[in-house]
């Protein structure tokens, strides 16, 4: 006895034995289970995106929010409209309007996660977290955006348009749509590789990852760990990125042997990418789009027996009826047309890194980490009850739930999840406050006490009472060595002040908020 249920007949017996091949088998393609986790993937991160936004939209882009949603289309709407940015809250930017549609989205991913999808449920995920997108600005400006909706978009042709079945015995997953999710990865991968080397030296010379598990934008608890190894070990680590994103993503395009293998190692990356570091989704997401490598005799040796008999059921390749077909070779066209800019984008010698070229982001450019800093500096809010607020005054940090900031707290876990304020506030510390205005707005509430702010904070030192001034202290952050005795994570030294400690009453600060139309005038106000 095995312990495992027996084929009931002759014919089970047989569809099994179809299915649960080799990985280098010769068999034809078939892509019933390959859908099937790829929705389910799908939906995963959709869940994800969606508990984001409801926890953090209101603060974000809400209308008292840093950086209003409304108060940003009033601004864009005498030059562009509809078409040119597509989004829902051109109709109306409430906030009762975004919480129902971000509680939608939520309800529409879990569905899609659990099996219970179509293709009119898949548009209508794409279609909201387009909109929030377009008005999220700075905080939802980032790569993985892009690659959802695109994966999204590419998914709905996946679907059956009604029917809420997990294995519809109607509608065959279209081969050509497989094709164009590969296409996917293989940009993803290709864009990310040629970025690194076109874009920092130390990725040429193999020392880019002595630095990058310091410098990344919010470490991961390995990436202490990981900071630690021998240079060999970074340079090896160095050649294995520059093997998986420059030589295994033309695999993706090869027959079955080489694809299941190119698949294997890309899966194994992104794996790799996850245990190092706190990227949001974007790994989680590649991780589900790398899944389009693997066809159904592959998948059938992993999943359950019940499910492969399910698939094994279906009958075709894809789908003949003809106005599928037409949709299908209707969006294969439109995405080797949108894939033009892509394509000249990553053979130009000034590469993009993670450009959009329509405004449905349908086909995207894509690429991480062209430049890794060598130091690791942060921007440290400060606040003080001092009537003079000079060194010798008592300044309390704002502890923030991610990002550096108390030496001895160990760096957290929290992929797939993402915390934007911490991940901008790296973006910060690259530059000055007119690249990231939002920092301005973000003191000015805290000194009032806001409570949408506060609750972007980890750990707010003046409960009670707001502080009388707030500044945002320049620090250089170094990970401790182990061995060295220490029982923190960070070493830290101040090197100077990224702003001067403002007051409700400082005149530049109401100023610049009242022309961002981030204040109304005469409504700031002072203790």
């Amino acid at each position: 006895m095995t312990g495992e249920r027996a084929p009931e007949t002759e014919n089970d017996a047989a569809v099994l034995r179809q299915l649960q091949t080799g990985w280098f088998d010769r068999v034809p393609a078939r892509y019933w289970l390959t859908r099937f986790v790829l929705l389910r993937g799908l939906g995963f991160v959709h869940v994800v995106a969606a508990i984001v936004l409801l926890s953090q939209m209101g603060p974000l882009i809400g209308s008292e929010g840093l950086m209003p949603a409304a108060g940003y289309l009033e601004r864009i709407g005498a030059t562009t409209g509809f078409w040119e940015w597509p989004t829902l809250f051109w109709f109306d930017c409430s906030d009762a309007v975004m919480a129902a549609l971000a509680w939608l989205d939520l309800v529409l991913a879990c569905l899609l996660m659990l099996g219970v999808g179509n293709g009119l449920l898949v548009a209508a995920l794409w279609l909201i977290y387009l909109s929030f997108c377009h008005v999220g600005q700075t905080f939802w400006g980032y790569g993985w955006e892009m690659l959802l909706l695109e994966a999204t978009f590419l998914a709905i042709f996946l679907c059956p348009l009604r029917g809420l079945r997990a294995l519809p015995s109607d509608h065959a997953p279209p081969t050509p749509v497989i094709w164009m999710l590969r296409w996917l990865v293989f940009r993803v991968m290709f864009g990310a590789g040629l970025i690194k080397i076109r874009g920092d030296g130390c990725w040429v010379e193999l020392t880019c990852l002595v630095h990058h598990y310091e410098t990344q934008p919010v470490p991961h608890p390995l990436s202490w760990l990981l900071h630690q190894a021998p240079l060999w070990f970074h340079q090896a680590g160095a050649l294995v990125n520059h093997f998986v994103e420059l030589v295994v993503p033309f695999g993706v395009f090869g027959p079955r042997r080489l694809r299941h293998l190119a698949g294997t190692l890309l899966l194994g990356f992104q794996g790799m990418l996850i245990f190092s570091g706190n990227l949001s989704f974007l790994n989680w997401l590649t991780l589900v789009v790398c899944l389009s490598c693997f066809d159904d005799g592959l998948l059938g040796r992993l999943l359950p027996r019940r499910l492969v008999g399910l698939a094994q059921a279906r009958e075709g390749s894809w789908s003949d009826a003809r106005s599928r077909r037409i949709g299908v070779g209707l969006l294969a066209l439109l995405v080797a047309v949108l894939s033009l800019g892509p394509i000249f984008n990553m053979l130009s010698s000034r590469q993009a890194m993670n450009t959009s070229f329509d405004p449905l982001h349908l086909v995207n450019s894509y690429g991480a980490f062209g430049s890794v800093g060598k130091e690791r500096n942060e921007v440290v809010l400060q606040g003080t009850d001092a009537t003079v607020p000079d060194d010798s005054a008592h300044w309390a940090d704002y502890e923030f739930y991610c990002k550096p900031g108390d030496v001895e707290r160990r760096p957290c876990l929290i992929t797939p999840y993402h915390h934007r304020l911490d991940w901008q506030m790296w973006f910060a510390a690259l530059g000055d406050y007119t690249r990231e205005p939002w920092l301005l707005h973000l003191i000015y509430k805290l000194l009032n006490g806001d409570a949408g702010a506060r609750s972007l904070i980890a750990h707010d030192p003046f409960e009670q009472k707001p502080p009388r001034y707030i500044r945002a202290a320049f620090y250089r952050y170094r990970f401790t060595r182990l061995g060295d005795g220490s029982d923190a994570f960070w070493q830290r030294e101040r090197i100077g002040n990224y702003l001067e400690p403002l007051s409700l009453r400082h005149p530049g600060l109401t100023r610049f908020l009242v022309e961002r139309g981030w204040l109304v005038p005469g409504r700031a106000r002072a203790p």
